[in-house]
């Protein structure tokens, strides 16, 4: 066990079931889908007002505006109406609620957390820092999205989390979104669909252009004068899934930003959205930038993707692109480097890997960084999110996996102006999990997605065998006393 001091706070954020959002309930089947629908429509008005008022007691008042809802989930199953139907405002309502169902976002586990200075820093006392704080939220069917909480870190060192309300809901996804025109022709390279067709999509275009006028040149060249071809046909659909997969998301203002949710969107991610690593990013003459590199799952393979936001209240969500987007466990260095964006990461599931590129959405040629060198590390390491930067170094908190698949917290510390060199390294690990942190979804687990310097304090949060989050404080100059020992 590492010599260097851990203190464990109190607090631990423990999954709510109470936390639900409305989602759709539409079975794939048509057939059924028609049956459901016939028994709902036979429905006179009057059992059909008093079914709604049963479900608006039962269920409104655990949600925002549920109506909207409702009416939202009834538009995706009218195309399945006949066209000329004409239906009541009660009865569309009792049809979208006849498609929906609850989610319990975090019934599962609430856990693998990162952490950056909160946006808004107003009214503070002296010494203060206000976080928000990201967190992997698992409910049914193992479904990951992403919550928020804030707190403030006091002068002292004290944690106090702001209180949560038991409402959480879904952001919007903005209809007409815009996108950039270089991104989308490096994404067409490395999927080899370079050729005339997206030419032909992408000249009339500006630098940024909407999702609209993208449409608009889909539709364009579709119907132009030009021999069929199996290629043209899939590089249209390429553009059109590359288009759904890159999209934009606006919160209420109303909701606290512990009541907020971001929910799969895309087909890439329909089975979660993964360990979403965040970082303030600065740079010289520019506003602050909070990214988060994330893992989309769909069942079937895994995708990073790139989350950007500059409030935590409109979010863009991106592709990444290169032949180093592979794997788990990118994570953004605060700033660019030497001019540079820089990267961590585990391409080969083993080593920990470091990466630089002149466009943030493009990596590719990842050098190794670290190898397993300890028996606790001996099966892979990887990142405990984005490092930390010190006068002495590049903090990185790492996780290192040992014999029974052990997950245990360590620390490295890579050279300020050339971070390929790693300068410092804890022989054992800085947390290991113990007594009831043992316990879990996944047993025997510590892990973070990353952590904060506060004054001279490093700030940890981290996860418990993937169920619970908790925290963790270490004092700095110990730290790289005992790096460099």
């Amino acid at each position: 066990m590492s010599t260097v001091k851990v203190h464990r706070h109190s607090i631990t954020l423990q999954p709510e079931s109470e936390r639900v959002i409305i989602r759709p309930f539409i079975p794939a089947d048509t057939e059924k889908l028609q049956a459901i629908l016939r028994r709902t429509l036979d429905l006179d008005e009057e059992s059909i007002a008093k079914q709604l008022q049963a479900v608006r007691h039962e269920f409104e008042l655990r949600h925002y505006d549920i109506e909207s809802l409702l009416l939202y989930h009834f538009d995706k199953i009218q195309p399945y109406l006949a066209p000329d139907v004409e239906l009541t405002l009660n009865r569309r309502l009792f049809l979208g609620a006849t498609f929906s169902g609850e989610y319990a976002l975090e019934s599962a586990a609430l856990f693998n957390p990162s952490i950056v200075p909160h946006p808004d820093q107003t009214d503070l006392p002296e010494g203060a820092l206000r976080f928000v704080m990201s967190l992997r939220a698992t409910g049914e069917g193992h479904i990951s999205s992403i919550e928020f909480r804030s707190g403030v870190i006091g002068a002292d060192g004290d944690i106090s989390m702001d209180p949560i309300s038991r409402y959480v809901a879904m952001p919007g996804v903005v209809m007409n979104p815009t996108y950039r025109k270089q991104t989308f022709i490096l994404k067409f390279q490395e999927m080899g669909f370079q050729n005339e067709c997206a030419d032909s999509v992408m000249s009339g275009l500006a630098d940024e252009f909407s999702r609209g006028e993208l449409d608009q040149s889909l539709q364009a060249v579709a119907h132009a004068d030009h021999p069929f071809s199996h290629e043209y046909n899939r590089t249209l659909d390429c553009i059109r899934w590359l288009a759904d997969s890159n999209y934009e998301l606006q919160f209420s203002p109303k909701l606290g930003i512990n009541e907020r949710i971001i929910f799969p969107v895309s087909a890439n991610e329909s089975n979660g959205i993964e360990d979403a690593r965040f970082v303030r990013f600065t740079e010289e003459g520019r506003p602050a930038m909070y990214y988060a590199t994330y893992t989309a799952y769909n069942g079937k393979a895994i995708l990073p993707q790139l989350i950007e936001t500059a409030d935590f209240s409109r979010f863009r969500v991106l592709t990444l692109n290169g032949n180093a987007v592979q794997n788990k466990g990118m994570a953004l260095f605060p700033r660019k480097v030497g001019g540079r964006y820089a990267m961590l990461s585990r391409q080969d599931d083993e080593n920990l890997l470091i990466m630089f590129s002149d466009n943030l959405h493009f990596w590719s040629d990842p050098e190794i960084l670290m190898r397993p060198a300890e028996v606790w590390e001996s099966i892979k390491i990887g990142n405990c999110g984005s490092p930390i930067e010190t006068p002495e170094g590049w903090l990185v908190i790492t996780h290192g996996v040992g014999p029974m698949r052990k997950y245990c917290i360590g620390a490295a510390l890579l050279d300020l102006e050339d971070p390929t060199k790693v300068i410092g390294r804890l022989r054992e690990p800085l947390i290991s999990p113990v007594g009831v942190e043992r316990e879990g979804y996944v047993p025997n687990v510590v892990y973070s997605c990353g952590s904060l310097l506060h004054g001279k304090t490093v700030i940890l949060p981290y996860a418990m065998s993937d169920k619970y989050t908790a925290f963790a404080s270490i004092d700095l100059k110990e730290l790289l006393a005992a790096m460099n020992s």
